[in-house]
């Protein structure tokens, strides 16, 4: 066959390689860099047996639009999928959404046995032991690698994967409703999400997704209800519940519940929970000697998510006190946002913490220690959030310390 992959910094490559060694002839072009000019002139007056394009490609790309009705097109996700035949690991549980996808995998991590591996945004891991194997994106094409290595093992996947599935897998989860248009705007990313589930064996799907015509199919919302710090699951005839700290935060409902009752459909118990200790950067807890620390500092850092973390903190340390690290990496690329000062005061006002340690640039606004006049006083401010943490655990010695800066991790 010949065989066209465009796209070659999101995961075109590794396509077309894997295509190129199953005895393909394969021409890969960078639509978004220009870095193969031959091979984009080549592909104008070629004609293929398969052209293979991302999801979040502008459909009225020259090479696409252009192209004759006689070529098949196909996702990524697709290609990946025929890759995969014949080398599937078992289990491979595929999670994709807009929020909750990371949190989702490392909770369903924790439940399954034996030797597995664990791909999301934060790396790729074996399990158990979470040793890390490499830090790849959550494109379709990085799968390749993951499913590889789990096989290899005679072990399981998770996969977290961005805008949709392979379909590949023995279940499928969609974390979240949350939409938003891509592709040159022309494209849903929730509509292509639920597409791409059609071909998955079983799936899974959080409160809010429409349904859909699937034969194997379990909506969130009619299986499982939290109250409190307890999960309740009651499906194919069976009631299970565990209990977490974590649910007492409303941002782990969800992805606590998606990852018990997709163990309970792969045949697992899902009580282990009560033992997960959260996604560092995502509301995880951890201890210092003897002081709590609540990590909430990720990309998505916001006021919302700061005051929940406060609340949290209180709750578990059982202490008024709060060290509140906040701000914003100073010239982290991978965070599109920063964390606007007007959120951060108000986070600040409403939590009413007993210290604050600034990441970044201050606030001018902000007073030195026993001003009066500012909406807040910042008695530290550190470069980065490593130096901040050091500087609250040792300024700490009751309550909790609070970790909500803006940073890519």
């Amino acid at each position: 066959m010949r065989i066209l992959v465009l796209d070659t910094i999101h995961g075109g490559c590794e396509i077309g390689t894997a295509f190129a060694r199953a005895g393909s002839t394969v021409d890969m072009v960078d639509v978004y860099r220009d870095t193969t000019p031959e091979a984009a002139e080549r592909a104008t007056s070629c004609t293929y047996d398969l052209v293979v394009a991302p999801v979040h490609l502008d459909p009225a790309h020259p090479l696409l639009a252009g192209r004759s009705a006689s070529e098949p097109v196909i996702s990524h996700h697709e290609a990946v999928r025929q890759l995969l035949l014949g080398h599937v690991p078992r289990p491979m549980i595929e999670i994709t959404g807009a929020q909750g996808k990371t949190t989702t995998a490392y909770a369903l991590a924790h439940l399954l046995p034996g030797p597995g591996v664990l791909h999301t945004s934060t790396g790729t891991y074996t399990m158990p032991g979470r040793r890390p194997l490499f830090k790849k994106s959550i494109t379709p094409a990085s799968v390749l690698a993951a499913a590889e290595k789990a096989e290899s093992l005679n072990g399981w996947l998770i996969a977290e994967e961005s805008l949709g599935v392979t379909g590949a897998g023995d279940l499928t989860i969609i974390t979240s409703p949350s939409d938003y248009r891509f592709a040159a705007g022309k494209k849903s990313a929730l509509a292509e999400k639920i597409a791409s589930v059609q071909k998955s064996r079983r799936l899974l799907t959080a409160p809010g997704i429409p349904p859909m015509a699937h034969t194997d199919a379990v909506r969130l919302d009619d299986v499982a209800s939290v109250s409190g710090t307890i999960c309740t699951i009651a499906l194919d005839g069976r009631v299970t519940v565990f209990t977490s700290p974590l649910l007492a935060m409303p941002g782990y409902h969800v992805p606590l519940a998606l990852a018990g009752t997709a163990a309970m459909m792969l045949g697992h118990d899902p009580a282990p929970l009560s033992t997960f200790p959260g996604v560092a950067g995502r509301m995880s807890v951890r201890k210092h000697k003897n002081i709590l620390v609540i990590d909430n500092a990720n990309s998505g850092t916001n006021a919302e998510t700061t005051v929940e973390a406060a609340r949290y903190a209180r709750v578990c340390a059982g202490s008024p006190g709060i060290t509140l690290v906040i701000g914003t990496v100073k010239g982290d690329g991978a965070v599109c946002e920063g964390f606007p000062h007007d959120q951060i005061v108000a986070a600040v006002q409403k939590i009413r913490p007993r210290t604050v340690i600034w990441v970044g640039d201050p606030l001018e606004s902000c007073g030195k220690p026993g001003s009066s006049s500012a909406p807040f006083t910042i008695d530290a401010v550190c470069p980065t959030l490593d130096e901040a943490e050091r500087c609250a655990i040792d300024r700490t010695k009751t309550g909790a310390i609070v970790l909500a800066v803006k940073t890519w991790r």
